[in-house]
């Protein structure tokens, strides 16, 4: 069979394992036991892994009835956010009668393995966010209903899209700072090629851009502390005038400019301004207590439940962005402060 040109069936797999079909639907329905040896089993739940043979959920769900089980798929859980957004998607799929199971892509972003065992887990749809989108491929989410969150309308892989109103944090973000008197920037960019950090940089450069004397400068950091450090670093190095603001895709981006910015002797906010986006935990953890957009992350994957369930119930899902709110501390003041 040519990989990839068509969906493998269980006659593809009973070929492939030397067996019957009717062996594959007792090693893969786990009513084997007792009937087929533990061998043949095993070679049956190989030759569908590597196959990447999963059963006909249609013709299956008719048979049995739903699973009423969710796959959640996030970048790797380095922040309490995305257990927010579990935190919100399995309430509102307990209250249905659905289970979620979370899975985490261990790189974080980018491709991952199947992490189902057998070809014998059945699912009923999938929520995704877009920065583990690749992760689809492997667990094959783009052919179950899917739901994508924090994802282009627009090029969406998914059934529905839930989003966060990303462009109405920056903007909040960026009105702030220009109210403050700040026209030199620094934007310390999230380096993950994810729709919603291209809404952030686009964002922030045209309203900055629309009012004159300002000035944008951009460097990029992989999430993490230590890579923001380094980058703020190695921006401020760099010829010209230093920026008054710092504005960060993220928080952690933010704890890593502020080790950055103390190694430099510079000071928050007095010499130069940081903002952030999330609001997580860390956010008051760090003195001055970061200014940042608040992002509400039960609500997100509530509401990513619930599209899921329109989805499922061939109903059209509620639309409108999630609104986001400025919580502004002391991390910013006037350019110049003291």
């Amino acid at each position: 069979m040519a990989r990839g040109s068509t969906r493998p069936t269980s006659r593809d797999v009973a070929q492939a394992a030397g067996v019957s079909q009717a062996a594959v639907s007792l090693v893969l329905g786990d009513k084997w036991r007792g009937r087929v040896s533990e061998p043949t089993a095993e070679r049956v739940r190989e030759a569908a892994r590597d196959l990447g043979y999963r059963p006909n959920l249609a013709a299956r769900n008719l048979r049995l009835g739903h699973t009423r089980t969710v796959l959640l798929v996030v970048p790797a859980l380095t922040t309490e956010f995305f257990a927010g957004v579990y935190t919100g998607a399995a309430r509102v799929a307990a209250e249905h009668g659905f289970g979620v199971v979370l899975y985490p892509s261990p790189e974080g972003i980018g491709p991952a393995r199947n992490p189902f065992a057998s070809a014998q887990a059945a699912l009923d749809g999938v929520i995704a966010s877009s920065m583990a989108a690749d992760a689809l491929t492997a667990i094959r989410g783009d052919q179950l209903p899917l739901v994508m969150l924090d994802s282009d309308p627009a090029g969406s892989l998914g059934a529905a899209t839930v989003n966060l109103d990303i462009a109405d944090g920056v903007r909040q973000v960026a009105a702030h700072l220009l109210g403050l008197g700040h026209r030199r920037f620094l934007h310390l960019a999230a380096d993950v090629p994810s729709w919603t950090f291209e809404v952030r940089a686009r964002e922030l450069a045209a309203r900055l851009a629309a009012v004159p004397g300002t000035s944008l400068r951009t460097a990029r950091a992989p999430i993490s502390i230590e890579d923001a450090r380094a980058a703020t670093e190695a921006a401020l190095g760099a010829p010209g005038p230093r920026p008054t603001a710092l504005v960060c895709d993220d928080d952690k981006l933010a704890a890593g400019a502020y080790k950055a910015l103390r190694g430099l002797g510079l000071r928050v906010p007095d010499d130069i301004s940081v903002t952030g986006l999330d609001d997580l935990a860390l956010a008051t953890a760090i003195d001055p207590e970061l200014t940042t957009v608040r992002l509400d992350a039960e609500t997100f994957g509530a509401r990513g439940m619930h599209a899921l369930l329109a989805v499922l119930a061939g109903r059209t899902p509620d639309g409108g962005d999630i609104p986001v709110e400025l919580v502004v501390r002391g991390s910013t003041a006037p350019p110049g402060a003291s």
